[in-house]
């Protein structure tokens, strides 16, 4: 059915759109309508305000500096530009929109991260010891809050062995299998946070591949490969052994629709991708 879907020529073909186009549109789609979604800066910026344009006119936007219903007609470079505030509900700061969060109204989340794991434990803490960093990043940045209470979080990141790790070097967000405190002891999320369990990652979208996480035994599986990709690329690419045994196939490509409303409505300006 997706063959044909594509050769009748609704769908991009290779050399029409870019790995940042795919990415921005496959992360669109995980956006259902009426949902409450928090976006960070660049990528979820251009997946939500694309949503907002097709499958999901309804969703409302938070921005983590402090915006809530956001209906920005331009596309915001971060998620303080005063943008962000155009036809908002509410232009507050951090402490309302992690209330959000707290009171469980967050549907979707979008975030980055410098390493995964196979469970979508996810560091962006320190590569190394953490005392004695081979390098450091800026921290949490609320990751681990956002991830901890959206009822499903999307990880946007690049595809490369050394993100993608058997064990991430530090665990700043916790996915589907953490460890106990102070036993160490590995246990399901669901156990971990009690009654607090919302959700937890259902996705990862890398500029190979789309991953979803079976919530029972927690692991990452290969739901789509983009165009191009072979198996064996992505395992190459990979740390941990992949489980492609529910793989549906190929990524559906950008629309040539998806595409128009990315380049002429959501980002004419040239913020994220480049002008053509």
């Amino acid at each position: 059915m997706e063959k044909v879907l594509v050769q009748n020529k609704m769908y991009a073909a290779p050399g029409e759109y870019t790995a940042a186009d795919l990415l921005a549109v496959a992360a669109a789609r995980e956006v259902n309508n009426d949902e409450v979604v928090f976006a960070g800066t660049g990528l979820p910026v251009l997946a939500v305000m694309l949503a907002a344009q097709t499958t999901a006119p309804d969703c409302k936007v938070i921005y983590e500096a402090g915006t809530i219903g956001s209906r920005s007609t331009s596309l915001p470079s971060s998620v303080g530009d005063p943008r962000c505030v155009e036809g908002c509900s509410i232009a507050s700061g951090l402490l309302d929109v992690f209330d959000q969060l707290q009171r469980g109204r967050v549907d979707l989340a979008f975030l980055g991260g410098a390493e995964i794991d196979q469970y979508g434990n996810v560091n962006t803490t320190v590569v190394g010891d953490y005392l004695n960093p081979d390098m450091r990043f800026p921290g949490s940045g609320g990751n681990n809050d956002i991830n901890s209470l959206a009822k499903r979080t999307v990880f946007i990141m690049v595809q490369e062995k050394r993100r993608f790790k058997e064990e991430v070097d530090y665990l700043t967000s916790p996915g589907w299998r953490v460890r106990q405190w102070p036993s160490g002891e590995w246990m399901h999320r669901r156990e971990a946070y009690g009654k607090k369990f919302l959700g937890g990652p259902s996705a990862v979208i890398s500029n190979m591949a789309v991953y979803r996480f079976d919530e029972e035994t927690g692991r990452m599986y290969v739901d789509t490969l983009h165009p191009g990709i072979t198996e064996e690329i992505l395992q190459e690419n990979t740390g941990f052994t992949l489980d492609f045994s529910r793989c549906r196939g190929e990524t559906l490509p950008p629309t040539h629709a998806e595409l128009d409303i990315l380049y002429e409505v959501v980002d004419p300006e040239g913020i994220f991708l480049p002008k053509k």
